[in-house]
């Protein structure tokens, strides 16, 4: 039996159990510098909304929460031995591209629960870009009454030509947590969305200027 911020059909104890995989083991290989996760509401439906430059970044945001987190993960994931525990620990399967509520209305109900959905608006794959981030972290936030938590990460890729990096940094900025503007029908949304896209964007600036102020030997990777 699921607890009420997670999806129907996972297991509580082992959602716990893989957060404490993700906040110790996944993070040995790296070193990681987190700022601010002070700003992480402890309580209440939030939408975590991050960039994506690794598969990495959604189990280390995972254990760096520090409470009971739902992503939305590609449907491609979803297979085998590895799709019976993403959904046992109350992870969502997303078709990407397709028309498809059944995987938003799921999460809406994690949020009307006080739960926390993480979303990796697409297009942030690979070069970190936010610009077209789809609507769905604004409709879910709007829909659910949610605060949206934007999160920017770096150094979880390799860069491309380089060879393995001996416990490279890892970078995580979270921000403030915002509301989103109430306006009506699609041009409420569209203005929300824009407004995900600045928060997004501007985090991950601030965080690049962070980088920049504390240089290392792996520095110049960090960028992926």
């Amino acid at each position: 039996m699921s607890a009420g911020d997670l999806p129907e059909g996972a297991f509580p104890k082992l959602h716990r159990l893989a957060r404490l995989i993700a906040a110790t083991l996944l993070r040995l290989p790296f070193r990681v510098h987190v700022h601010h996760a002070e700003r992480v509401p402890r309580t209440g439906p939030l939408v975590l909304v991050s960039n994506h430059s690794s598969l990495l970044d959604g189990p280390l945001l995972m254990g760096m929460v520090r409470r009971n987190a739902v992503f939305l993960i590609k449907q491609e994931m979803f297979r085998g031995l590895l799709g019976w525990f993403l959904r046992r620990i109350g992870q969502i399967p997303v078709r990407r591209g397709e028309p498809d509520r059944t995987p938003l209305l799921a999460a809406v109900r994690v949020l009307r629960a006080g739960g926390l959905v993480g979303v990796f608006p697409e297009g942030t794959r690979g070069s970190g870009d936010v610009s077209n981030a789809q609507h769905g972290a604004a409709w879910l936030a709007r829909t659910s009454g949610a605060l949206v938590l934007p999160v920017a990460c770096r150094g979880t890729r390799r860069p491309e030509g380089r060879g393995r990096r001996l416990l490279p940094r890892v970078d995580v900025l979270f921000g403030e947590p915002v509301r989103l503007p109430e306006g009506k029908g699609r041009a409420g949304l569209t203005a929300a969305t824009d407004r995900v896209r600045s928060e997004l964007v501007e985090l991950i600036a601030e965080l690049d200027g962070l980088i920049a102020e504390t240089p290392d030997d792996d520095a110049r990777g960090m960028r992926a």
